[in-house]
């Protein structure tokens, strides 16, 4: 029987930790009540992360769907008892600042509270000390209070929804060491223990640092990297005498040197990433009963600790009269983006992970995993942490190490949203990658790939243009050049690498269908068509948006978003579609600008006039001695085609526009560019305007919805939604046009907290900052403010497209 057939079908989950305690009640909770827990270490406290977790909660966090996991477990947890004790401390967070930096991501941090619905309030000095009196007051020049964090008591969680799965019929079999995972016809079918056999519809890794060793039996890739992080106990303190309660303080950060704090009584925890990285094998990790204390915790190396120790005396000068009386390193999961792994295998369906998920998440990432399996889709986003995210360059064990170290590393540091990894770099370059560093190219980094974002060649155009001087933090991984190169792309004519777009390719007898199907606009057009379309799940949300080509009748290239396009395709395929991923055989220039045709209609025989080669449209040429295919689009808003050859012709295409391109005055153009130039036009970004929490209507995206053309994924949950949206993308300029903002800061309408911007950009056509947000619908000429760096900046609800709305610059 299969497990669609069922409707209560066989769960196994591997590991008793917090999430897979959390997991077994989210699920019994939903009528999944056939529900087995295995733990290969005792009951309650099996030895993994969990079992030595301090149960830090600080739900603030730059990704929504983290501070909303987050939320979810304070929630959960705070409702939640064990044998009369609660199950979460509501003590409170508190943040401290102690450079200039810090305080500056401190009302950073305060904007993504306000953003995501935290609690929170930037408080002075003197206030931290009364806070916590041990504090030296002089060392702090302010902090961030969150009143609704505090401490998860880990174990105590477990057994209490271990309890509440238990009573609806879940079971939990402890001393079960998981050896092997069945599968058949590419489906699991059980889990193989050194007590038995378990069969099962559905198996979900929750193994912690494990991870890898259950993913390695299944035959699936679980890329984390297992590290030790340093954890000590101060021997009791005379200044905490009397304490009666096991914490009545804020937990405290001092991310300047990578440190926190919190009471256990009468003595102080202290947590450190200060040292330097301790990676651990997850494949040689003892067994319960051959571990000195429990798996998950190493002996203590008090050399990694002395500089972390001196750094506490000076903030807490108390601590220099008393010294650590215990102490270990506990093992716990880091990814390469520091991001969980979540979602269902598709090479083994019914092989599910949540994975590398810390107490903080647990209960959140818990409900969205439940929810995926049992309704097909969790009601968070969840793209930031799909299994599929990660390219396959990004899997590698070298990769996997070097990036989960690294983000160790960064856990406390301040990192700008643009801000590239180091190393490994370069790992994907487009073949114009040499001509792009002789003209300077200044690159940053987006799934592996070398991204030019402003070339150090057009510096000369960029002199004596009139922009307003940026602050520090937004003018970090910016330049004037990218104000040079958008003039020079409305004036005239812009090369742009358009490489890293996913490019996918659909064949066969059976594609026309299988893509009318998955998509929400009509593709049933001649061969030479272009369409913008989207992926939708059942419930109407917008899983992606494709443009879509068709170049004969049984083929199609789609650019697309992310993997995980590929992967949501592949999962719905029939078996006479073809589905193949070809970005890394190809390569693709943007033309752009009002000089396009210009450039290009001497290269080529065919007719590239606005009436022979029409606005998306599609057409099979050369270019020079290079075969393309062109694609008339344009994502900055101005005349132009993109550009598509085989990756060994892409120096060659490169060289033939540019060449040609000198009597037009042409220019290579980057991201920072392009980025603005997309907000001017108002042009949406998947992933960070919109995500499948999102319907087509809310997110302005309704005319690629074509609800005559017959049955479509989602189509039904579209016709049944109410005609009126709640909320709104809505297009916002900047008053002042000085003023810029980044993206996620919080938008006040009326002085309240009313939505988040999503993405920015400074519009230099408009001379103004162009923002797009999530509010209520709000008409035109609203006055609202963007909360940056704690001060409120006035803006102003636009009609959109800000820029060329009747669409004459493209379409001549």
């Amino acid at each position: 029987m299969s497990s669609t057939s069922r409707t209560n079908p066989r769960v196994v989950v591997i590991g008793a930790g917090i999430v897979g305690c959390s997991l077994a009640d989210e699920l019994t909770a939903r009528g999944w009540t056939d529900v087995t827990v295995l733990e290969q270490g005792p009951l309650p406290s099996p030895g993994g992360s969990t079992s030595h977790a301090p149960g830090l909660v600080f739900q603030t966090n730059a990704s929504k769907t983290l501070t909303e996991f987050a939320a979810y477990t304070v929630e959960k947890f705070s409702a939640l008892e064990a044998d009369g004790q609660p199950c979460f401390h509501r003590v409170g967070g508190l943040e401290l600042a102690t450079t200039e930096e810090r305080l500056a991501e401190l009302h950073r941090r305060a904007g993504y509270a306000a953003s995501w619905g935290v609690r929170g309030e930037l408080i002075p000095a003197s206030r931290c000390k009364e806070l916590w009196p041990l504090l030296d007051e002089s060392k702090v020049l302010g902090g961030f209070l969150t009143p609704d964090d505090g401490l998860a008591r880990a174990v105590l969680a477990c057994r209490a929804q271990r309890a509440r799965a238990e009573a609806r019929g879940a079971r939990f079999l402890e001393r079960h060491t998981v050896t092997g995972i069945e599968k058949d016809n590419g489906r699991v079918t059980g889990v193989v223990t050194d007590r038995g056999a378990f069969p099962a519809d559905h198996v979900v890794s929750a193994a912690g640092f494990w991870g890898p060793v259950i993913g390695r039996m299944a035959g699936v890739d679980v890329p984390l990297l297992p590290l030790a992080h340093q954890y000590a106990k101060t021997r009791p303190l005379p200044e905490l005498a009397g304490a009666s309660a096991e914490a009545s303080r804020p937990i405290l950060r001092f991310q300047d040197r990578d440190l926190y704090f919190r009471e256990h009584a009468d003595r102080i925890g202290i947590g450190s990433y200060a040292h330097r990285p301790l990676p651990v094998d997850p494949f040689t990790v003892p067994a319960y009963d051959e571990a000195p204390v429990m798996p998950s915790s190493y002996p203590f190396t008090p050399e990694d600790f002395a500089p972390s120790w001196e750094e506490c005396a000076q903030l807490l000068p108390a601590l220099g009269r008393s010294e650590v009386e215990e102490g270990f390193n506990g093992v716990f999961s880091f990814t390469p983006d520091g991001m969980p792994v979540l979602g269902e295998s598709r090479d083994l369906r019914g092989f599910w992970l949540a994975e590398a998920v810390w107490v903080t998440h647990s209960a959140g990432v818990a409900r969205a995993v439940a929810e995926w399996m049992v309704d097909g889709r969790p009601r968070a986003d969840v793209h930031e942490c799909d299994l599929t995210r990660f390219e396959d360059v990004q899997r590698s064990p070298a990769y996997v190490h070097d990036r989960g170290a690294q983000q160790f590393v960064e856990v406390y540091d301040v990192i700008h949203p643009l801000q590239p990894m180091e190393r490994p770099r370069p790992l994907r370059v487009s073949p114009f990658h040499p001509r792009q560093q002789q003209l300077g190219a200044y690159f940053l980094e987006g799934g592996g790939w070398e991204r030019p974002h402003w070339y150090e060649a057009n510096a000369p155009l960029a002199e004596g243009l009139d922009l307003p001087e940026r602050d520090a933090w937004s003018a970090r991984h910016w330049s004037p050049v990218a104000a040079a190169e958008a003039k020079a792309t409305r004036e005239r004519v812009a090369l742009y690498d358009m490489t890293p777009l996913r490019r996918l390719e659909v064949t066969g007898p059976g594609a026309l269908a299988f893509l009318q199907r998955m998509t929400t606009n009509n593709l049933a057009k001649k061969p030479g068509a272009v369409t913008y379309t989207l992926l939708l799940d059942a419930t109407g949300g917008i899983r992606s948006d494709l443009t879509v080509a068709r170049l004969a009748q049984d083929r199609f290239q789609i650019g697309a978003n992310s993997r995980a396009d590929e992967d949501w395709l592949l999962r719905h395929a029939p078996g006479d579609v073809e589905i193949r991923d070809i970005t890394s055989g190809t390569c693709c220039v943007g033309v752009w600008g009002p000089l396009a045709r210009d450039l290009v209609q001497p290269l080529t025989r065919d007719d590239f006039s606005h009436k022979g080669f029409g606005y998306f449209r599609a057409k099979q040429t050369y270019l020079g001695h290079v075969p393309v295919t062109a694609m008339r689009l344009s994502y900055v808003g101005e005349l132009g085609w993109e550009l598509y050859t085989s990756a060994d012709l892409g120096l060659r295409l490169w060289d033939t526009l540019w060449e040609a391109g000198q009597e037009h005055g042409v220019v290579a153009a980057g991201r920072s560019a392009f980025n603005s130039l997309r907000l001017e036009k108002g042009y949406r970004s998947w992933g960070h305007d919109m995500t499948a929490e999102h319907t087509p209507d809310e997110a302005g995206v309704g005319f690629a919805v074509r609800m005559d053309k017959g049955d479509f994924m989602g189509r039904d949950a579209l016709a049944a939604r109410p005609e009126a949206v709640e909320r709104r993308l809505t297009a916002l300029l900047l008053d002042d046009p000085a003023a810029v903002v980044l993206g996620k800061e919080p938008v006040y309408v009326g002085g309240t907290p009313a939505g988040y911007v999503t993405s920015a950009s400074y519009g230099y056509t408009l001379g103004r900052c162009v923002a797009y947000a999530w509010l209520p619908p709000l008409a035109t000429g609203t006055a609202v403010s963007v909360e940056y760096l704690g001060e409120k900046v006035p803006a102003t609800v636009a009609d959109e497209p800000l820029f060329d709305p009747e669409m004459s610059r493209i379409r001549r």
